[in-house]
C-alpha cells in the first residue's frame, strides 16, 4: 500500500519512475512502508514469470495489495471478506538482543490466511457480544451462593464492558442495541452457513458486518482492561518462547566457555558481538523488507513469486557476506589495534569457525519470512524447540566432554545455524508452505534494486542501535581483561531479561494497530495504557529478579571472585535500568502501533549517541566509575527515550492516526 496517505497504487508501465521519486522523499518516509516499490517489483516479476513459466497465469491488473480474491474464491472463504481485527506480529528483526525500530510494516493492510481471518471474524463477535450488541454464549448464572461467586469472578477478570447503571445483563440479553434494517437486496431466508444462537436468531458473515460496521459508526464498541490484559498475555507467550529459545544459541556459547577463564569469557563476548554488528545484525535489518514483499506477493495470490523473492535476497545476503568473511579473516590484527592482543587472539579464533555457518544463518533469516508471509509462525518456533537444546548440548559435548575448550562453542554455533535452514526446509516441505515455493527462477538474478532500497532502512536502524552497545563493549575491553568478562556476564543477563518485555511490546504493537485499523479509537488507548502497565510490571519484575539475585547470578558464568564482585557492584546500576528497558520497549510497541515509529527511530539515534554514550564515558573514564559509570548512561538514555516517545504517544492525535490508517486502507 502507498507509503502517505491517500496515494494511488502506481501501474507497473510508470513504476520505476514513481519508485524512484519516492526514494527521493524525506527520510523520515524511509521509515514507513515503501509498499509502492513492492507493487512495481511484484509487476516486474509477474511480468518476467510469464516469459519464463507459460502456464503460470499473469493478471498484472491484480497487482494490489491485499487483492486475494483469487485466493478466496480457491479456498471457500468469500464468506469471511470484510473488515478484520487480526494483525500478524511480524515486521520484527527476530533473535536480537536489541531489536530496533525498522520498516512500518504493522500499519500495513494484514494478508490473511482462511484460518486468520476465521480469528479476525471470531474476534469481532466476542467484541460484539461483550458490549452487548449479541446476545451471550452462555446464560447468566443462577442465583445464590454459586452465582455471588460467579457474579465475584465476573466483576475481577470479566471481559464484558460494564453496563450503565440500572442496567443488569438480564436485560441486555434481550434485543440487540443495533438492529440492521434489512433493504431490497437483503435475503428473504438465512443462508445455511450462518450460526445459530441460543436466542434462535441466525448470525450470518454478512450479517456480521453490517452489525459490526454499524455498532462501529455509533460508538457502541469498546473494551476493557481484562480483555486487553488477555489479549497481550496471548499475544506474547508464544513469542516469549521463541525469542528465548532463539537468544539461547547466543547464550550457550557464553555459559560454556566462562568457566574455562576470565580470558575466555570476555573473548566470547566480544567475539558474539562483533559477529552481531558485522553481520548478524545486518542480516536481520537487510531480511525485514520481505514482510514487505514476501506478503505483497501471498496477498496478490501469486504465490510462487514469495519463493522468488526469498532466493532474490539469499543470492544478496551471500553476496555481503564476501567483504564480512575478509574482514573476520583478517579480525586479530584489527581487533589488536584496540583491545590487548589475548582477547583479540581468542576473538579471531571464534570469528573464524563461526563464518562456517554465516551463509545458513542468511538462508534461514529469509526462511522464516517466507513461512511468517503464509501465517506459519510457528514453524520457526518447532525449528528452535530442536535446535536450542542440540545447541547446548554440543556446547557441553565440544567444549567440555570432548575437550575441545574455546574452539569448541562455536564449532557448536556453526553446526547449529546449518541446523536451522535445514529443519525448517524439512518442514516446509514435509508438513507446510510449499505451495509458496514456485521453483528456481533466472529472474531472482535481476530487479534488486527496489528490493534493496526496501531493505536499506531496516538495516540502518538495527545496526545504529547495535553499534552503540558494541562501542560499550569495545569500552569495557580498555578497562582490562576482567571487566571485559564482567561486561560479559551484564550483557548476557540484560539482554536475557529484555526478552520478555520486548515480545510485549510487540504484541501490544499488534493489538494496537488492529484497534486503529478498526477505527476503535477508544478501546485502541485502553490497550495503550494496558500493555503500558504491563511493561511497568515486567519490569519491575525484572528489577527484582536482578537485584536480590545480584551475587548468584555471576556465579552461572564464572568462578572468578574479581569478576563476580565486578558484576555484582554494577547489577543494581542495571536492575535499576530494567525498568526503564521495559518501558523504553514498550514505548517502540505504541509507536509501531499508530504508524508513527519514524520519530521512536530518530529519538534513539539522539538519546543512544548524544546522550547515553557521552555520561557513559564521561562516568566511566572521566570519573573513573569504570563499568559501573558506562552502564549509568545507558540507564539515562533508557529513561529519556522512553519519556520522549510516552509524551509523544500522549500528544499525538489518535482520531487522526484512525482516518490515515483509514485511508491508505482504502487506497491500498
Amino acid at each position: 500500500m502507498p507509503s502517505s496517505p491517500g496515494s494511488q497504487p502506481i501501474p507497473a508501465k510508470n513504476g520505476s519512475t514513481a519508485a524512484h521519486h519516492d526514494i527521493q522523499s524525506a527520510f523520515a518516509s524511509s521509515f514507513r512502508s515503501a509498499s509502492p516499490l513492492a507493487q512495481d517489483l511484484l509487476a516486474r516479476d509477474l511480468a518476467e514469470c510469464s516469459d519464463e513459466d507459460e502456464d503460470v497465469p499473469v493478471d498484472a491488473d491484480a497487482v494490489e495489495f491485499g487483492d486475494d480474491d483469487e485466493a478466496e474464491e480457491d479456498d471457500g472463504v468469500d464468506d469471511l471478506a470484510g473488515p478484520t481485527l487480526y494483525r500478524r506480529p511480524s515486521g520484527i528483526a527476530f533473535g536480537t538482543t536489541r531489536p530496533a525500530l525498522g520498516p512500518g510494516a504493522l500499519d500495513d493492510p494484514p494478508v490473511l490466511t482462511r484460518s486468520e481471518r476465521t480469528r479476525s471474524r471470531d474476534a469481532e463477535r466476542s467484541l460484539l457480544r461483550d458490549n452487548h450488541i449479541l446476545p451471550p454464549k452462555h446464560q447468566a448464572p443462577r442465583k445464590g451462593v454459586s452465582g455471588q461467586l460467579s457474579g465475584l469472578y465476573r466483576r475481577l477478570f470479566s471481559t464484558k464492558v460494564p453496563l450503565p447503571a440500572g442496567n443488569d445483563e438480564e436485560a441486555a440479553v434481550g434485543p440487540p442495541r443495533i438492529v440492521v434494517i434489512p433493504d431490497e437486496n437483503s435475503p428473504l431466508l438465512p443462508a445455511s452457513g450462518g450460526r445459530r444462537h441460543s436466542s434462535g436468531a441466525q448470525e450470518q458473515p454478512q450479517g456480521l458486518n453490517e452489525q459490526w460496521e454499524a455498532a462501529v459508526a455509533a460508538g457502541q464498541i469498546r473494551t476493557t482492561w481484562q480483555r486487553e490484559a488477555k489479549t497481550l498475555a496471548v499475544y506474547s507467550r508464544s513469542l516469549v518462547v521463541t525469542f528465548m529459545l532463539q537468544y539461547s544459541l547466543n547464550v550457550s556459547s557464553i555459559f560454556a566457555v566462562g568457566r574455562l577463564g576470565t580470558l575466555e569469557l570476555g573473548a566470547v563476548s566480544l567475539a558474539t558481538m562483533t559477529a552481531t554488528i558485522t553481520c548478524y545484525a545486518p542480516i536481520q535489518g537487510l531480511t525485514t523488507c520481505l514482510d514487505t514483499l514476501c506478503a505483497q506477493a501471498f496477498g496478490s495470490g501469486h504465490k510462487h513469486l514469495v519463493g522468488l523473492q526469498l532466493q532474490r535476497m539469499t543470492y544478496f545476503l551471500l553476496l555481503l557476506l564476501i567483504p564480512v568473511a575478509v574482514i573476520w579473516l583478517r579480525a586479530e590484527s584489527i581487533l589488536a589495534s584496540m583491545i590487548e592482543p589475548d582477547s583479540a587472539a581468542l576473538a579471531a579464533s571464534y570469528l573464524r569457525i563461526v563464518l562456517l555457518g554465516t551463509p545458513a544463518y542468511a538462508a534461514f533469516e529469509g526462511g522464516k519470512r517466507f513461512v511468517q508471509a503464509q501465517g506459519l509462525f510457528h514453524a520457526t518456533t518447532y525449528v528452535l524447540l530442536i535446535a536450542a537444546p542440540a545447541n547446548a548440548l554440543m556446547n557441553w559435548l565440544f567444549v567440555w566432554k570432548l575437550g575441545f575448550g574455546f574452539v569448541g562453542a562455536p564449532m557448536a554455533v556453526a553446526i547449529t545455524q546449518n541446523m536451522l535452514p535445514l529443519l525448517l526446509f524439512l518442514y516446509v516441505w514435509k508438513i507446510d508452505g510449499s505451495q509458496a515455493w514456485g521453483g528456481f527462477r533466472r529472474s531472482a538474478l535481476r530487479n534488486w534494486g527496489p528490493m534493496i532500497r526496501l531493505a536499506l532502512p531496516g538495516m540502518i536502524m538495527v545496526v545504529a542501535e547495535w553499534f552503540a552497545f558494541e562501542i560499550l563493549t569495545l569500552a569495557s575491553a580498555r578497562l582490562g581483561v576482567t571487566y571485559l568478562a564482567a561486561q560479559s556476564v551484564l550483557v548476557t543477563v540484560t539482554s536475557t531479561t529484555f526478552q520478555i518485555p520486548f515480545p510485549l511490546s510487540v504484541a501490544g504493537s499488534t493489538r494496537l494497530a488492529n484497534l486503529i485499523g478498526a477505527k476503535l479509537v477508544d478501546a485502541a488507548k485502553t490497550s495503550a495504557k494496558v500493555t503500558t502497565v504491563g511493561g511497568v510490571l515486567v519490569g519491575l519484575f525484572n528489577v527484582t529478579l536482578l537485584f536480590v539475585f545480584r551475587y548468584h547470578i555471576p556465579l552461572l558464568f564464572t568462578q572468578d571472585p574479581a569478576v563476580i564482585e565486578i558484576v555484582a557492584q554494577t547489577l543494581p546500576v542495571c536492575a535499576v535500568m530494567q525498568l526503564f528497558d521495559g518501558m523504553a520497549a514498550v514505548s517502540h510497541g505504541l509507536l509501531r502501533g499508530i504508524g508513527r515509529q519514524e520519530f521512536g527511530g530518530y529519538a534513539n539515534l539522539v538519546c543512544y549517541y548524544l546522550v547515553a554514550l557521552p555520561i557513559s564515558f564521561g562516568l566511566g573514564f572521566g570519573l573513573e566509575w569504570k563499568l559501573t559509570g558506562l552502564w549509568i548512561g545507558v540507564m539515562f538514555g533508557l529513561l529519556i527515550v522512553s519519556l520522549a516517545e510516552y509524551w509523544f504517544t500522549w500528544r499525538v492525535d489518535w482520531h487522526e492516526v484512525a482516518r490515515e490508517a483509514e485511508r491508505r486502507n482504502a487506497a491500498g
